[in-house]
C-alpha cells in the first residue's frame, strides 16, 4: 500500500499565515454578530439522509458527500439501490440542519430566535479557486420574524461585519422569489416548470443574455415566450427605476407587497448603513436554493468577481418537519472567499503585538537557558509573541524566514558571551 502525502481533491491544508487570518475572521464575525443580539448554536456535522435529500437543497443535493450504513445494517447482498447502502451525509450547507434543530428545540427557544452558526460543511463539488469540498460558513438567522425588519437587520450585521474587515465598495444585490415568480408567469412559462426556469436564469453571468435564450428554447420553452421572458431584463441597471419599470409591466402578476418589501428593505439599510457599501436590486438574482421562498440577496465584492455569500427568506422549511409554518430568514458569508481576499491585499492583522524571535546558542549552559526562558517569559507578559529556538548556523536565513512570519525583533544569545 502506498501513502499519499498530499490531500485529498478539493480538501485544503491551512498554512499558520492563514490560520492567523481566519481566526482573526472568525473573531470579527463572532463578535460583531453577537452584538446585533444572535447567540451561538452548534449542530452535527452529519444529518439524516432524508433531511439533505428532501429537494430542498437545489443542485446541492446532487454534491452530497453519503455515508455508508455500518454493521449488520450494511448489507451489500439485498442493497438493490444506494438508499439502501446510505443513512446519513455530510451537510452540505448550516440551513437545513439549523431548521432540523429549530424544530427540535422551538420549545426552549426564544421569539424572535436569532441564531449564529459557525462551521464546516461539504460538497463533492469541481475544486476552483474559491471553492473546495470543505469549506467553513458563517450563518446569522432569525425565526420568528416575520416582517423586513429580518432582512434589514441580517443585511446591515453582515455588512458591518465585512465593513470592520476593510472591505469597501462592495453591493448587496437583492431580489424576490416571488417576482422571479411573477416574470416567469409573465411569459407563460408552465408554473410547474419555474424551477428549471430559474436554473436557466442562474447561469446569466455565465453565458449571457443570450445564452440564457438558447437554452430556454432548447429546453422546449416557446421563442415567443421566452422573448417576452427576457425583454424584461432589458435596461437593469440596479436601481429602483428598474423595479418600477417591473412593477409597470408585471402589473397584477406581481403581488403589491412583493416591490413595497423591495423599496422599504432597500432604503432603510442605505439610510443607516455603516459600511462603504451599495444596495443594488438585480432581478436576475436566483440563488440555487429550491427552499427560498420571498426575498433572496448575495455580497458581490469586486476583487473576487463572484458571489462572496447571500441569504434570503425561507418561511416554509420550519413546516417541513413540523407541519406548522414559522417565519424564517438568514444570510451567510462566504467564509473562505473573504479569506483569500484578505490574503490576496495581504491584509495585516490590526493591533496586533510584537513579535520577537530569541535565538539562542546551542552550547548555551542549562543554568543560563532557564533564565532566558524567564526573560521570555517577562516580555510575553508586556504582550509579546516571544518564540524561542536554537540558533542556526545560516542565521541570515532564519532571520529572513521569521521576517516572513511577522517577527520584528530578534534577540541573541551566545555561549560565550551570555551571562544571564
Amino acid at each position: 500500500m502506498t501513502l499519499i502525502k498530499k490531500p485529498v481533491t478539493g480538501m485544503k491544508e491551512i498554512m499558520p499565515r492563514e490560520m492567523e487570518i481566519r481566526a482573526y475572521a472568525q473573531g470579527i464575525i463572532r463578535e460583531t454578530y453577537e452584538s446585533f443580539g444572535f447567540t451561538s448554536i452548534e449542530t452535527p456535522c452529519l444529518e439524516d439522509i432524508n433531511n439533505l435529500c428532501s429537494k430542498q437543497g437545489g443542485e446541492n443535493e446532487k454534491l452530497i458527500f453519503k455515508v455508508l450504513k455500518r454493521g449488520e445494517k450494511l448489507n451489500l447482498e439485498t442493497a438493490k439501490t444506494e438508499a439502501d447502502l446510505t443513512d446519513m451525509g455530510l451537510r452540505y450547507d448550516l440551513t437545513v440542519p439549523l431548521v432540523r434543530f429549530y424544530s427540535n428545540n422551538a420549545n426552549e427557544l426564544p421569539v424572535p430566535f436569532k441564531a449564529l452558526q459557525m462551521g464546516n460543511v461539504w460538497r463533492a463539488d469541481r475544486p476552483q479557486r474559491g471553492r473546495y469540498r470543505q469549506f467553513m460558513q458563517c450563518d446569522i438567522d432569525m425565526f420568528g420574524e416575520a416582517t423586513n425588519m429580518a432582512e434589514i437587520e441580517l443585511i446591515l450585521a453582515t455588512t458591518t461585519t465585512l465593513g470592520k474587515l476593510n472591505f469597501k465598495n462592495f453591493e448587496i444585490r437583492i431580489n424576490d422569489r416571488r417576482l422571479l415568480k411573477a416574470m416567469s408567469d409573465y411569459a407563460g412559462f408552465d408554473k410547474d416548470k419555474f424551477d428549471e426556469v430559474c436554473i436557466i436564469l442562474d447561469k446569466l453571468d455565465k453565458i449571457g443574455l443570450e445564452g440564457v435564450k438558447e437554452e430556454l428554447v432548447k429546453e422546449g420553452f416557446a421563442e415567443t415566450s421566452v422573448d417576452r421572458y427576457c425583454a424584461l431584463f432589458d435596461r437593469a441597471d440596479g436601481t429602483l427605476k428598474t423595479l418600477d419599470r417591473l412593477k409597470e409591466l408585471l402589473g397584477e402578476a406581481l403581488p403589491a407587497e412583493v416591490s413595497a418589501n423591495l423599496y422599504e428593505i432597500i432604503s432603510s439599510v442605505e439610510s443607516v448603513k455603516e459600511a462603504d457599501f451599495k444596495m443594488v436590486f438585480d432581478p436576475t438574482l436566483v440563488r440555487g436554493m429550491g427552499y427560498y421562498t420571498g426575498t433572496i440577496f448575495e455580497i458581490a465584492i469586486p476583487e473576487f468577481g463572484g458571489s462572496c455569500g447571500g441569504g434570503g427568506r425561507y418561511d416554509k422549511m420550519v413546516g417541513n418537519f413540523t407541519g406548522t409554518d414559522v417565519p424564517a430568514c438568514g444570510f451567510s458569508i462566504g467564509f473562505e472567499r473573504i479569506v483569500l481576499l484578505l490574503l490576496e491585499s495581504n491584509f495585516q492583522i490590526p493591533g496586533k503585538g510584537v513579535k520577537c524571535a530569541y535565538l539562542v546558542d546551542k552550547d548555551m549552559a542549562k543554568d543560563l537557558y532557564a533564565k532566558i526562558l524567564k526573560s521570555a517569559s517577562e516580555d510575553r507578559k508586556t504582550g509579546k509573541t516571544v518564540l524561542v529556538v536554537k540558533m542556526n548556523k545560516n542565521k541570515k536565513f532564519q532571520k529572513e524566514k521569521l521576517t516572513a512570519e511577522g517577527y520584528t525583533e530578534f534577540k541573541e544569545f551566545y555561549a560565550d558571551s551570555y551571562k544571564g
